[in-house]
């Protein structure tokens, strides 16, 4: 009896500090939203990024490239509302499994909100406030402007923020003039920039390449013939 009474009460203990946690990191990461956005509104930001010299417009990117980008960093970005319920959950049970903090989860929205209000720190309630900041975004703006709008403020390694300083320094050539397997390569680099540039290791960026080929054909894309084309 002692020992039952014992374990209730500790589990009744970690039940508590678990609410007051997850409590603290929601109010946390609710603050830091509000902060960014009472520096700068959304609006503003977007209308100062849309003035740089090196935006691109949606209907100016590659095809290929965009469905290669959705296919690989957030396939279901058209049917969610700024947040991905299965990603997230999924990304949590990997990251328990692993004991680390390396899956996100994250949908391009809150990508896009990353980009532009917060820092790179892996931090939970920097996640939490990337949650609130991306279904804000998805009120106020369309899927094509959100997309947009992420391929013009995401890094791709090498020293380039956009995706006109990409394609002019990788390939010297305009977002629209990509070839198809200019675009595969150019899609699979945004988790690690640095390391799948296609200028750091040509085969690294080829297994890469094979990947966002793969996923392309899974999320219907691509058919199997022009993915052999792609991978030659």
């Amino acid at each position: 009896r002692w020992f039952m009474k014992t374990l209730k009460n500790v589990i009744k203990a970690t039940i508590i500090i678990l609410i007051l946690l997850i409590g603290y990191f929601i109010y946390s990461g609710y603050s830091m939203y509000k902060n960014a956005l009472n520096k700068v509104s959304i609006n503003k930001m977007v209308s100062a990024i849309k003035l740089k010299d090196n935006y691109t417009k949606l209907e100016d990117i590659s095809v290929t490239y965009k469905n290669a980008v959705v296919a690989t960093e957030d396939h279901r970005f058209y049917k969610h509302g700024g947040i991905d319920l299965t990603s997230i959950l999924r990304a949590f049970l990997t990251d328990i499994k692993t004991l680390s903090f390396k899956e996100g989860g994250s949908t391009i929205t809150q990508q896009l909100s990353k980009n532009i209000y917060f820092t790179q720190d892996k931090k939970i309630e920097r996640k939490i406030a990337e949650v609130f900041m991306a279904m804000d975004i998805e009120k106020k703006y369309s899927k094509n402007e959100i997309l947009e709008l992420y391929l013009n403020t995401s890094y791709y390694g090498n020293g380039y923020y956009s995706i006109k300083e990409a394609t002019l320094g990788y390939f010297n050539k305009l977002p629209s003039n990509l070839s198809d397997k200019e675009s595969v390569s150019l899609a699979g680099i945004f988790s690690a920039p640095s390391y799948y540039n296609p200028n750091y290791n040509a085969k690294i960026n080829t297994k890469r390449k094979k990947i966002v080929v793969s996923k392309m054909i899974k999320y219907g894309y691509l058919d199997s013939n022009k993915a052999i084309e792609l991978l030659k």
